[in-house]
C-alpha cells in the first residue's frame, strides 16, 4: 500500500511537473495607456530639446554672420549701396533678436516648452483653459 501511494505521490509531482514545462510563458502584458503617454511625452521632450540646441546653434551662426555683415558695410563707400546693405544688416539686427526671445521664452517654459504650472501627472492632464465666454444678445 505505500508503494501504491508514494508512486501515486510521483506520478502527481511529476505531472505537474510536466504541465509547467509544456506551458507556454506569460506574455508581457501590453503597455497601458498611461505609460504609452509617459512614453510618448518623453520622446516629445527630447525632440523638443534638440530642438532647442539646434535653434540655439543656429542663433549663434546668424550672430556670428551678423557681425561681419556689420563689419562690411562700414568698408562700402557707395553710399546707395551702403544703405541696401545697412537695411538687410537692419532687418537681420529684428530676425535675430526676435529668435533670441522667443529662445529664452521657450527655456523659461521649462521641459518639452511647456510651462510648470501647466505640468501635472508626468507633464500631462491639467486643466484646460476655459473655452471664450459666449456673448448673448441684449
Amino acid at each position: 500500500m505505500k508503494c501504491m501511494s508514494l508512486l501515486l505521490v510521483v506520478m502527481l509531482a511529476l505531472t505537474s511537473l510536466v504541465r509547467a514545462q509544456d506551458a507556454s510563458p506569460q506574455a508581457v502584458p501590453p503597455a497601458t495607456g498611461h505609460d504609452q503617454m509617459h512614453g510618448e511625452h518623453h520622446r516629445n521632450m527630447m525632440k523638443m530639446h534638440q530642438e532647442m540646441e539646434g535653434m540655439k546653434a543656429d542663433l549663434e551662426k546668424m550672430k556670428s554672420d551678423l557681425a561681419q555683415m556689420k563689419d562690411n558695410v562700414t568698408k562700402i563707400g557707395d553710399p546707395a549701396e551702403k544703405g541696401r546693405w545697412q537695411n538687410n544688416v537692419d532687418m537681420w539686427e529684428l530676425m535675430v533678436g526676435h529668435m533670441e526671445k522667443m529662445l529664452h521664452h521657450m527655456e523659461a517654459m521649462g521641459p518639452g516648452g511647456m510651462g510648470h504650472g501647466m505640468m501635472h501627472d508626468h507633464g500631462m492632464g491639467g486643466t484646460a483653459p476655459a473655452p471664450p465666454a459666449e456673448k448673448k444678445p441684449e
